[in-house]
Parts: C-alpha cells; structure tokens; sequence
C-alpha cells in the first residue's frame, strides 16, 4: 500500500532561521521576535493556509500563530519568546479548501456564471467545520450553512460576500481541515538569554593593580573602591583576569622573560599552586568570602562581575598530582607544556580532553564553572575555548544553562572564522571577534555587513574589544589620543556590546614591547602596574559620554539595524542604527585617519527613515550638543580628529502640533 503521507500536498522548504539544517539553535534575548520565514506551495491553484508552531522546552502543548503570504510563494510569521530557556518551533500547512472555494466562487458570480450547485459544495465544507468547532462557534457555523443552502435557491448577490468576508471566513479560518496538513520534517529550536547577552558594555581590570604600591598586591577589598570608577564610566560588566593561585613553576618574569625573579608575580592565567586551583582565590587577594563581598558590592554599583576561566595547569596545580592522567605526556614522560610555536608557555600545561578519563574530567570542569556561578557569578569570559573540545563546550554549556539559564558565556577566540562560528553555535552567548584588526572602510563596512546583515546574526553575537592584555593594535601605537578616540566610538556604536581594557585604554597607553609586537611593555599580565586614574589627559569622561549615548539610544542597543551609507572620502565612515519603528535613529561619521581633517558629503536614504526630503530636518550630535539643521539626503561633514575623531548624531524629524507649532522629535 502506499503511504498516507502521499496524500499530503504542501510542500514546506527554504525556512529561516535554520542553522546548519536546524543543527544548532539559534539566539534571541526575553521579550524578542523569531521571524520565522519559507517557501510554502502545492500543486495547483489551491489557497493555502500555514502557521508556526512554538513552545517552550518542556511544555507539551504547541502555540499557533498563522504566516502571511508575502510574495512568490514565500511565506512569514513570528512568535515572542517571553522568558529565558529553549524554545522549539517548526511550521505546518495545508491547502485552504474554504478559502478555494470562496475565491473560486467570487469568481465565477462576477463573470455571471450559474453558481447553484458551487454553493452547496460551500455548505458541505461549512457543516464538516461544525464538527471541529466549540459549541458556541458551531452555532454560528450552523447558521451560515443554513444561510448559504437558501442562497443556492436564488441569485447570489455580490454583496453577500461582505458578510462572509467578516464573519464566516474568520470561523472557517478558526478551524480548518488539516488531515492532509504537512508538518516540517525538523523542530528547530531558540535560545533565549536575558537581555545583557544583547548589549552590554564591558571593562576589564587586574584586581592585583587595584593599589597605589608596586610592590604591594592589590586585594578584593582595596578593588571595591574602583567600582565607583568603573560605574560611573557607564559600563555594566566588570571583568576580571583569573583569580585564582599563581603557580612558581616555570614562573615567567616580568616583560614574559622566561625567568622569573624572586619578587615576580606570574601571570594570572598560569592557575595552580600549593594554596589550590580552580576553586581557589589567590591569597593575596584575599578570602572566598572577600570575593563573595566583592561581588556583591559590584552589584549595589550596577556591576555585574565577569570571571576568566580558562582551563589550563601550571605544573604545582594539584590536578597534576591527583589526576596525572589528564595530561598528555610525551615520550620521556615529561607533561607537554602550551605551546603556539614559536611562543612557549613553560608555565601552563594544557588539558587532554582525549584521555580515557574524559568522563570524570568533562564533570569536574564543569563543576568548576558550577562552583563559580553559586558564589554569584553569571557571566564567564572563557579564555582560548577553541584550543578545547567542541562536544565538551557543547555539552558542558547545555548542563549548565539547563539549571541555570541567566549565566552568559564569552568566547575569547582569535582564530580562524568557522572555528569561531562553530563555538558560537555550540552555545557561547558573545563572541570576540577581528574588529580590533578592521582598520580601514573597506574592510569595517565588510565585516559588519557579514556580521550584521547575513544569516551569521542568527547564531553569533559580536562583542568588540579595543584592546585586551595581549593587543595592542599597530593603529593605537601609532594613532596617538585621536586613534584611542576613534576606536572607542567605533567599538561602542558598531556594536551592541563592546569592551576595553583599562586602564591602559583611557589613559592611551601605547607602548609596545618591541616594534612589530603587539604586547605592551610593562605588561599588567606579568606585573602589579600602579595606574594615575585621576591623570588629567584621561578619556573616562567622553567614555562615560558615549556610554551614557548608549543606555539612552535603543537603536544602539542591537546590531541587526546597522547600514553603511555613501560618503564620498574613503577615509571617513558612515552608518546609522534605528529602532524597528524609527522612533530613535542614530547616524554615525567616524574619520579613521586619526592624523588628518578629512571632509565629504554623505547620503542618506531620508524617505526610509520617515524624513520628509523636502524639508529641513535635525541632526543632534550627542557628543557635543551642537544641533545642525539639514537638508535633503546629501550633506556636508567635516571631521577634525585633533578634537574629536568622530559624530554621534541623532536624527530628529520635524513634527507640526495641533497649534501649527514645529518641534524636532
């Protein structure tokens, strides 16, 4: 016998959002849509009807809302996910026999063709629909039936469609025949984090430079009183470089000389001594209890701490004397250190996630996260995931989210482009990327058009760093204030969450180890740096100005909106960002040459924007509250980077009240 699927003719293919054939989920934060779109069609002529189907992870029952055809057989609709977890969602559809037959038969009557019998084929689909319909509704349904049978005896009147338009097709179209409905093959799901995995404004510090003595370690207790800094710079994430003991091992020196000296401190991300691992603070930096405390006072501040992990040993971490087994040895049975040659880490041995203990290896660092998240972090920065197993991410950030669905995972992977998508995919909620390395049009306008405006948005959200511990671009060594400027208001505009590293960021510091590199000398990674915070050339002023432009302007706080607009001077850069319904658009000219004034006439698309051409209309520039009055789509900049590098100006459209009275809104 054939199979009952055959009988089953909508054919449901191209849908979007679909990663990697529905392999991966993709990302949305609570309170956002899921646009959900693909071609629906059939053989024939037939009227269609689809919907989307969703449901929260765990839930039994499905929600409906049904598609719109848009055109070309292409079909849309969305849903909201309303809290924080996995949604499922997939599509269904069938052929709309009601609605064939009402469209048929408003043919006909306007061709004035004898339509008797057609009309009675109406009241057999309307009384099957009494038997899928409530009590109250089959009434209704019952009524037209009858209704209809009399109208087969007589002339039908065009005008009885209205009624049918308004009342019965809402009905029909209420309960329809889905016997022969298809069901997509695939149920696709969404990941739904809180909103900060959408915007969000990192700083990152070293708590042991938190003191005004070299030779002093700074504590948790001496880094409470630099929340006040941080906080009123406008950012909401503060993170923090591993916490955890220094191993002396191999212990590198200051400058990453390969031999330390007795009063060097290491590296932080060197974790594991005899005072503990993973689960341990440093004793310089105080108590698990100090951190507890730390923490908590971040929070009255409006900081949220985010905590490095990075799983790595040094050779007095206890793991390697309890679990030897989880570390790669080499032939003369030494445990092979890190290594990306031609750079050597002899103070870190890498994990071995193949050994034939991976079971009770995954669980232990997995508990290790665990551990963190019930001292009260919920943000992790994980350092050099993809030198890890992908199914240990995978698996291990699923567990996780699973009992804890508020934490956020940050990838710090600078490797190569699928390498960082398949991470995204496996459930890191940001991602770094290569923006610290875009320097010039040609290549900022590709590679947020790649990630803004392709399907990659679905599943990999930017987070962009200006500079970290290990980067400082050529362009900041050589860029001067205005480079640093530039950077800034580029990181924070382009993207929806950004960071910096400071303070080696607002106080400009661009000295590098060595000319080619892109270490700083005097690196903060292998010393205790004492920072002027209060030096008078500090740009933490125009950063709390920009992050405060941030907090107030919604259309800066997604990405998805982002468009790259003609300016006629390849070294100034235009764009702009808007809120769905326009009420907040932003436009944003940057000059990327931080040594020359740089001039030229942009365009603008005013007519999408809702902007009359034809009359003068407002741009605000928020960093300097001057207000220009332009008009028509082309207009003139000029941007001298010795006073500020860049404009962020808010486009204001002219409103008339009641009273005839102008306003700029």
């Amino acid at each position: 016998m054939l199979p009952e699927e055959d009988r089953k003719r909508v054919i449901i293919e191209g849908v979007k959002p679909e990663v990697d054939g529905g392999r991966f989920p993709v990302k949305r934060v609570v309170g956002e849509k899921v646009i959900v779109e693909a071609d629906v069609f059939a053989d024939s002529h037939d009227s269609l009807a689809a919907v989307v189907k969703f449901r929260k992870d765990g839930d039994l029952r499905w929600s409906e809302l049904f598609m719109k055809h848009l055109a070309n057989d292409r079909w849309e609709g969305a849903f909201q996910v309303t809290g924080m977890g996995r949604y499922l969602y997939t599509l269904e559809a069938w052929v709309d026999r009601f609605k064939t037959w009402r469209d048929d038969l408003k043919k006909k009557v306007a061709a004035g063709q004898e339509v008797s019998v057609d009309v009675l084929i109406g009241v057999e689909l309307v009384k099957e629909a009494v038997s899928r319909a409530n009590q109250a509704d089959g009434r209704k349904l019952t009524e037209w039936g009858v209704r209809l049978e009399r109208q087969s005896r007589s002339t039908l009147d065009p005008g009885f469609f209205t009624g049918m338009d308004d009342e019965l097709l809402p009905l029909m179209h209420k309960y329809p025949d889905r016997r022969f409905a298809t069901l997509y093959e695939r149920e696709l799901e969404v990941v739904v984090d809180r909103p900060k995995a959408r915007f969000s404004s990192w700083y990152e510090m070293f708590p042991r430079s938190c003191t005004s003595q070299a030779e002093k370690h700074g504590t948790f207790k001496e880094c409470e009183a630099r929340l006040s800094y941080v906080s009123r710079m406008g950012f909401d994430v503060l993170y923090l470089p591993p916490i955890h003991p220094i191993g002396r091992t191999n212990r590198k020196g200051k400058n990453n000389q390969p031999a330390a000296l007795p009063e060097d401190v290491g590296s932080p991300w060197a974790i594991g001594a005899a005072e503990g691992g993973h689960k341990s603070v440093h004793p310089q930096l105080g108590t698990l209890e100090d951190f507890r405390k730390f923490v908590a006072k971040a929070q009255e501040q409006g900081l949220e701490i985010a905590l490095d992990i990075a799983f790595q040993c040094t050779p007095d971490h206890p793991y390697v004397q309890e679990h030897p087994e989880w570390f790669r040895r080499r032939p003369d049975n030494t445990i092979q250190y890190a290594e990306n040659p031609p750079k050597k880490y002899e103070d870190i041995y890498p994990i071995h996630f193949e050994t034939d203990n991976w079971q009770e290896l995954w669980t232990e660092l997995k508990e290790v996260m665990v551990f963190w998240i019930r001292q009260g972090v919920k943000i992790f920065r994980v350092d050099n995931p993809h030198t890890k197993s992908f199914r240990f991410w995978e698996w291990a950030i699923q567990e996780i989210k699973r009992e804890y669905p508020e934490v956020l995972f940050l990838a710090e992977a600078f490797t190569r482009p699928k390498v960082m998508y398949r991470l995204a995919k496996l459930g890191f909620s940001q991602s770094y990327t290569y923006f610290a390395w875009r320097n010039t049009k040609w290549e900022i306008t590709r590679y947020f058009t790649e990630l803004c405006r392709s399907d990659v948005r679905e599943f990999f959200r930017p987070n962009l760093w200006t500079n970290t511990p290990d980067i400082l671009t050529e362009y900041l060594q050589m860029g001067g204030r205005p480079a640093f400027v530039t950077r800034l208001i580029l990181a924070a505009t382009l993207g929806a969450s950004y960071g910096i590293y400071g303070p080696a960021f607002e106080l400009c510091e661009n000295q590098a180890k060595e000319f080619g590199s892109e270490e700083y000398l005097d690196s903060e990674k292998y010393q205790i740096r004492v920072w002027d915070m209060d030096r008078g050339d500090s740009l933490r002023q125009l950063i709390g100005r920009v992050n405060r432009i941030r907090k107030e302007n919604p259309a800066l706080q997604s990405d998805w909106s982002l468009r790259f607009h003609p300016i006629d001077n390849e070294q100034l850069l235009c764009y702009t960002k808007n809120t769905e319904d326009l009420s907040n658009i932003v436009l944003v000219v940057v000059n990327l040459d931080p040594h020359h004034i740089h001039s030229g006439w942009l365009e603008l698309p005013l007519a999408e924007f809702g902007v009359d051409e034809d009359r003068p209309y407002q741009v605000h520039d928020l960093l300097s509250e001057a207000r220009y009055l332009w008009n028509g789509p082309r207009n003139y900049v000029e941007i001298n980077p010795r006073e500020v590098s860049g404009h962020i100006f808010r486009l204001r459209r002219r409103v008339r009240t009641e009273r005839d009275f102008d306003y700029f809104m």
